[in-house]
């Protein structure tokens, strides 16, 4: 006797989204469910584990290139992140994504990097393109990598040009914290912390510049 599988479970045999199986059913790559009397789908088990290794390629799963910088400063620098993804992505026939984001390498709640990670859990990509590694994050990005390598998702390092070097980013990140803290230091109108934040925000340019 058959088994019969809701699309949900259909999803975590498939290790995607329930949006991606809907859409390979659109496009005929996947067999077609029955229907309940309440119009729900349910899936032939028997058919779907054939059907595993034929409807999982990279090519049915989204290429995303994702461009970050640490400041409003940098609007140019991710303009021109985002043309040079733009045109590899291109040249490579790929569809694909592009996901900004304008935040510090430190920050880990960015809008961009957040819709990254949900795309990357629910198993929609199949490639992730960075300009260099440190576009992602300025720690952490080996974990990122490491379910990437779990999920089966291509990274691709364009590598072009000099990133910045350690020095000049780690200032800009320092920086930003400074902005945050300094908000809420001033707030309390201490001389003394006006002080101080003004003086780490001089230690941070000299480092930078």
């Amino acid at each position: 006797m058959n088994k019969f599988i809701s699309i949900k479970e259909a999803a975590v045999i498939l290790g995607v989204s329930t949006q991606t199986l809907r859409r390979w059913e659109k496009e005929g790559k996947f067999p077609l469910p029955k229907r309940t009397k309440g119009g729900q789908r349910r899936y032939d088990l028997a058919e779907i584990i054939p059907a595993k290794g034929k409807v999982v390629s990279r090519n049915d799963l989204i290429t995303i290139a994702y461009a970050r910088v640490s400041t409003h400063d940098q609007k140019e620098d991710l303009l021109r992140q985002e043309k040079m993804l733009e045109f590899f992505c291109a040249s490579q026939g790929w569809t694909f994504k592009i996901i900004s984001d304008l935040g510090s390498g430190l920050n880990y709640n960015k809008k961009g990097l957040k819709n990254l990670l949900q795309l990357i859990i629910t198993g929609e990509v199949g490639r992730l393109v960075l300009t260099h590694k440190d576009r992602l994050l300025r720690f952490g990005a080996e974990l990122i990598f490491a379910i990437c390598e779990e999920k089966g998702i291509e990274i691709v390092l364009i590598n072009q040009g000099e990133p910045p070097s350690f020095e000049e980013e780690l200032a800009q990140d320092v920086l930003e914290i400074i902005t945050v803290f300094s908000a809420r230091l001033y707030g309390s109108r201490s001389h003394k912390n006006k002080r101080l934040m003004d003086n780490l925000k001089k230690a941070a340019s000299h480092v930078e510049t």
